[in-house]
């Protein structure tokens, strides 16, 4: 539904590269993202009927780590905004890197980890970079930049509304006496998502 929408919106051009920002995930599941998500994603394309694919260039964003930045010598003082580390403390052999794009006013900045699945669309590192740093910029709640990218942020909103609109729980008590349709991993039925009008279901209003 997303790409037949932005088909419709951008009329009828379709896009030749795709950037996807992941997070919440561990790097024992980063196989799963690369081999059965975006394999998802893939699929849906084609089933559209395209027979060129797009350009992936995807990218997991972790905040649940321990590492913690500090400027060179004196106080142990905060990094300044838009500090990135892609040596030294980083994997061996992934593709990532450390951005502190926010301004840590108060306690310790944790900087963003970037890890880099994949990149057909062949960013060199200082791009992509550059990329992940404006991103943080374009959150509309805030006049500075965020601790991680923008499009992260708005999918924790748009998800945090999507459970406003469907409470799994409601199903639960009545999942065993109820047939249908029931997901493979459990008993609970998936109920169907909501129809937004049409004057906010192609706008952002879950910000």
């Amino acid at each position: 539904e997303l790409l037949v929408d932005f088909y419709q919106t951008s009329n009828g051009r379709k896009p030749s590269q795709i950037i996807i920002f992941r997070d919440g995930v561990s790097e024992s599941q980063f196989n799963q993202v690369l081999n059965v998500e975006l394999e998802q994603i893939i699929k849906a394309i084609t089933h559209l009927g395209e027979t060129k694919l797009p350009k992936f260039t995807l990218i997991v964003a972790q905040k649940n780590h321990h590492t913690k930045l500090f400027k060179a010598g004196g106080r142990p003082e905060n990094v300044p905004p838009g500090t990135v580390v892609d040596t030294k403390v980083v994997h061996p052999r992934n593709y990532d890197f450390y951005m502190c794009a926010h301004n840590g006013a108060i306690g310790t900045s944790r900087p963003a980890h970037y890890n880099v699945l994949l990149d057909e669309i062949g960013f060199s590192p200082d791009d992509l970079q550059k990329l992940v740093h404006s991103l943080s910029y374009v959150y509309q709640r805030s006049t500075t930049a965020v601790s991680i990218v923008a499009p992260i942020c708005y999918a924790h909103h748009a998800a945090s509304q999507m459970g406003q609109f469907i409470k799994f729980e409601d199903f639960s008590d009545s999942s065993s006496g109820i047939g249908g349709n029931l997901t493979s991993a459990s008993s609970v039925p998936v109920p169907e998502l909501p129809r937004l009008h049409q004057n906010v279901r192609s706008s952002m209003f879950f910000c």
